[in-house]
């Protein structure tokens, strides 16, 4: 049976807050545009406050903080079929929150993606509290303020403002707040409204900021991506199995020493080089903002046919290797079951992500001919769900890059491949072009997203709720 939705009204803790956030509005009706950017980048930094200070792990569940932006959204006007919060009966702390702007008709919807939940984060690792957005010396720090409450926080307040400005775009704007993106979900948010409530989520395009990334390396912002694919994530076993018996009678077949020996090989091997339209863009485009030996090679390496030469180069450098070709690495490994017997059965999990266009199949094969033992069995764990790369033609490319240019001239846009993996593939899935893009710039050599004592710059935060206010418009034109 599918899960009925449960929809749900504000609960009665929140009307203060209803009652000050509506005459917010009606004064941000009436202001002047400087007014209106100034009030957002102030209304920005609460709503990041109260996303970085409710906690969303896992085990807390996503409901809390989807109340807080209902609440949000209702105060600032927005109908209640306009800003539903919708969970599953069996799974009620995956709350998820679904807004819509409506536009005069002219075209289908546009879909932003916003998950909600984030990792977990142990507070005795960092050295502030992980849980609530503190500033310090220029930066913002706490769990979620990079992946992705940043980003989340930019997006509502956009709505926010549009609703405040009365703005009708040709086209619907839709933004769902969804859980259970980290964890791999009981119940991911995209995945279950998809399927339950496709009526809502209807769009020709999805925006993803999960997805985006740009790049920055001693404080000069280098590139804004678009991601038009990803890598399909998925993970075998490897296994042997033996009689095993007394540790003082060994033998040859020890599945320790048998697995080993097969993962010994496969540490030594690269899956074939292969490049997509995305890639060969990305390496064109980024040759743009390198130099000397570095230039030249993704130049080489965006031809076609490629220059074998430069693709080994690139593939020394761990950041271009994985956009060139599949990956498997061994992940987990466990065997034996007594200090005293020879070990009856030993095991390995490889996590592998694919090049789009390659098959689950293929790579088994492949894997099956590096281990190169007969008693290695080979078992699927997580399956491949293919997502197909979305087009690079059409006005995205444009769009993204005029709005950059607004703000940061002398930037590049990279087309890229994600190697990790996000809410976008279900979308992919079903055939509507999603593309991520993000305007918060990280520091390259210091990424902190999933890790201790994660931040963002405040000037990137604030840089971050201006692009996204001025690409949500420019997307809205788009037909």
């Amino acid at each position: 049976m599918h899960d009925r939705p449960r929809c749900q009204g504000p609960p009665s803790h929140v009307k203060g807050l209803v009652t000050s956030l509506l005459v917010a509005s009606a004064l941000v009706s009436v202001s002047a545009p400087a007014a209106s950017e100034a009030h957002e980048a102030t209304l920005a930094r609460e709503i990041l406050r109260e996303m970085i200070d409710t906690r969303s792990t896992h085990d807390v569940g996503s409901t809390e903080l989807a109340r807080k932006v209902q609440a949000r959204l209702l105060a600032a006007g927005f109908a209640a079929a306009d800003a539903q919060l919708l969970a599953p009966v069996d799974h009620p702390r995956a709350g998820n929150v679904v807004a819509r702007i409506h536009g005069s008709g002219k075209g289908k919807p546009v879909l932003y993606l916003c998950h909600l939940d984030v990792v977990a984060a142990n507070p005795e690792d960092w050295t502030r509290d992980p849980f609530l957005l503190t500033e310090d010396n220029g930066w913002l720090y706490g769990r979620g303020t990079i992946d992705m409450k940043g980003q989340d926080a930019a997006v509502l307040a956009a709505l926010l403002r549009m609703k405040s400005e009365h703005f009708i775009p040709q086209r619907d704007i839709v933004v769902a707040f969804t859980a259970d993106e980290e964890s791999g979900g009981e119940r991911n948010g995209v995945d279950w409204l998809l399927t339950e409530h496709r009526d809502l989520m209807n769009a020709d395009l999805v925006i993803n900021p999960d997805g985006g990334e740009a790049g920055m390396k001693g404080g000069r912002r280098l590139y804004v991506g678009v991601q038009t694919s990803e890598k399909i994530s998925m993970a075998f076993e490897a296994e042997v199995t033996d009689k095993g018996g007394h540790s003082s009678r060994p033998t040859v077949d020890n599945p320790i020493y048998r697995l080993s020996e097969g993962l010994a090989r496969l540490s030594k091997f690269r899956f074939p080089a292969h490049l997509t339209d995305t890639t060969r863009q990305y390496f064109q485009r980024r040759a743009a903002i390198e130099t000397g030996a570095t230039k030249s090679d993704m130049l080489a390496a965006a031809k076609t046919p490629p220059d074998p030469a430069a693709l080994d180069r690139l593939s020394a450098v761990v950041e271009t290797n994985i956009l060139l070709r599949t990956t498997c690495t061994a992940t987990q490994i466990e065997g034996g079951h007594a200090q005293n017997a020879l070990p009856q059965r030993a095991r390995a999990t490889l996590q592998c992500r694919i090049i789009p266009g390659e098959s689950q199949d293929s790579v088994r094969e492949t894997l099956a001919r590096v281990l190169d033992d007969p008693t290695i069995k080979i078992s699927v764990v997580t399956p491949a769900t293919p997502s197909p790369e979305s087009p690079l033609s059409g006005n995205i490319l444009p769009t993204v890059e005029r709005v950059v240019h607004q703000l940061w001239p002398d930037v590049v846009i990279l087309p890229q491949m994600g190697a990790g993996a996000s809410d976008s593939k279900y979308t992919r899935t079903l055939g509507v072009p999603s593309y991520g893009i993000d305007g918060m710039f990280d520091d390259l050599d210091d990424g902190r997203a999933h890790g201790r004592d994660e931040r963002i710059g405040v000037a990137a935060f604030d840089q971050e709720v201006d692009f996204t206010y001025r690409l949500m418009r420019e997307v809205l034109k788009q037909r």
